[in-house]
């Protein structure tokens, strides 16, 4: 499968090296150019390629940077792109970390929705409830007991089944986590974030998720400060 993957953080760079070394032909950018991207590239195989490249290259495009800077994108960025093309949106809000004030978010809106409408593309919500490290050490093989599980929200039904086939390819369990609607059942502060469940774990931690955001992940009239001194 050809896929562009926009960023290459700690989601985006894990990401980059499962899926080249599972056979998948990858296309990796970030805001600073594909030069910054040769060390990774030579370590994977993967190509360093321009953002707009990326949302161009192929079956699936992951976008995964941090939401504050998602309005950044050219709001172009997908004008043309076939409409087969999957959009995955790896996403978490951070007010006080890192990404300041989104009214939309704070007034409830699901943060996937908001990425959403910010590049003009239905997308799907996944691999944001899941540590880096753990993405890349501890996929197992089907079937294998207390495999991880991750859940996967989207309204297009077929997105869904790529993007969950994706994740049974990296050696987790994918749960159908709803529309995007219900995308705010795996958002920080929820049940099932971070917490590496199995199929059952997740489907109940997503039911006993509240819809009301933990304080931690409101914003303050002086956010954002940092991961160190959240304001």
């Amino acid at each position: 499968m050809k896929i562009g993957i926009i960023g290459a953080g700690n989601i985006g760079g894990t990401l980059t090296r499962r899926l080249t070394a599972l056979g998948h032909d990858v296309s990796v950018a970030n805001s600073r150019g594909p030069k910054s991207l040769a060390a990774l590239a030579n370590e994977t195989g993967a190509k360093a390629v321009t953002v707009k490249e990326a949302a161009r290259c192929g079956d699936v495009v992951i976008v995964t940077i941090p939401e504050g800077h998602i309005p950044d994108l050219s709001p172009k960025l997908f004008a043309g792109v076939p409409d087969s093309v999957v959009v995955i949106d790896t996403g978490n809000y951070y007010p006080r970390q890192r990404d300041g004030r989104i009214e939309e978010i704070e007034e409830g809106m699901p943060e996937s929705r908001w990425v959403e409408h910010q590049i003009g593309r239905p997308v799907v919500k996944a691999f944001n409830n899941i540590y880096a490290q753990h993405l890349m050490n501890l996929g197992r093989p089907k079937g294998a007991p207390n495999r991880i599980a991750l859940p996967v929200a989207g309204d297009d039904e077929r997105a869904k089944q790529i993007v969950m086939g994706l994740i049974d390819e990296l050696g987790f369990d994918p749960v159908d986590a709803g529309g995007l609607d219900e995308s705010w059942r795996q958002q920080p502060g929820t049940p099932v974030y971070s917490t590496d469940l199995n199929v059952d774990g997740v489907r109940s931690a997503l039911q006993d998720a509240s819809s009301t955001r933990l304080s931690q992940f409101q914003a303050t009239p002086r956010s954002p400060g940092t991961y160190a001194k959240p304001a």
